[in-house]
């Protein structure tokens, strides 16, 4: 597995309705990529957003960030939505899991 975690803080000026719109054409385009595993993001209370992104290898993943649509996207978004981001990548995390068992 590759892990992608995307952590930002939009503009304040930032259009919310094209934000959205190029966001949720972004997630769908992710999910159809080969290699997508699942995407979560969330908004703290401060206003960053952690976005996390899981794939099947670091080929898939690179290839979803170098996918024409997604450049696009990602130059509108440096030029227009976000104040600052930073993006952190892991090959092969080590993982921990817990599952509470049926009582």
């Amino acid at each position: 597995m590759f892990l992608v975690v995307f952590r930002n803080r939009k503009r304040a000026d930032l259009d919310a309705a094209a934000y959205s719109a190029d966001a949720a054409r972004m997630e769908a385009l992710a999910r159809a990529q080969p290699g997508f595993l699942s995407f979560k993001s969330y908004t703290s209370d401060d206003g960053e957003v952690i976005a996390i992104s899981e794939w099947a290898d670091a080929d898939s993943a690179r290839a979803w960030g170098s996918q024409p649509d997604h450049s696009r996207v990602q130059a509108r978004g440096r030029a227009e939505y976000y104040q600052d981001y930073t993006l952190y990548t892991c090959d092969n995390p080590r993982t921990h899991h817990y599952e509470r068992p049926p009582t």
